[in-house]
């Protein structure tokens, strides 16, 4: 079975609800603004409408947003007025969950009698350029794959 995920052509806005209410009342004009900001600098991406989450509003585009998209509808969110911007944080694409298993690392350090702590696995899997931006969404996991063994899995 499958799950609908976020598309990467949404760009969420966390926002206070007074603010959310504020953009939604006039949506159709932020949106023709925004596309405006974005034809300017020559991007791909239009948005093509906005919609109101719990935490915030959600900008919906015709493409994937890149980080320079991102910064002009950023700054263009600040610079509304009869909005609170000390409740504005900045916008973010969807970010994907992953499950991650490690496996065949040794359970004990080196030759001493110490166990591996998810410390020093954390410290290693950042040092690792796929790696370094990835937030773990649970502390690590460290078992033993079986009581005999002096192999974990993570």
């Amino acid at each position: 079975m499958t799950t609908k995920d976020p598309s990467r052509k949404q760009v969420i806005i966390p926002i206070s609800s007074n603010n959310s209410e504020a953009i939604i009342l006039q949506a159709n004009w932020y949106i023709s603004n925004i596309n405006y900001l974005l034809k300017d600098v020559k991007s791909e991406v239009l948005a093509d409408f906005i919609h109101s989450i719990n935490k915030g509003v959600i900008i919906i585009t015709n493409k994937a947003a890149v980080v320079s998209d991102l910064s002009i509808i950023k700054k263009y969110i600040k610079d509304v007025k009869n909005i609170d911007l000390e409740n504005i944080s900045s916008p973010y694409l969807p970010q994907s969950k992953s499950y991650l298993k490690i496996l065949g690392i040794p359970y004990l350090m080196g030759n001493s009698n110490l166990f591996i702590i998810s410390d020093i696995i954390e410290e290693v899997l950042k040092s690792f350029h796929p790696f370094n931006e990835v937030t773990l969404a649970s502390h690590l996991h460290i078992i033993k794959a079986s009581p005999k063994s002096n192999i974990a899995v993570i």
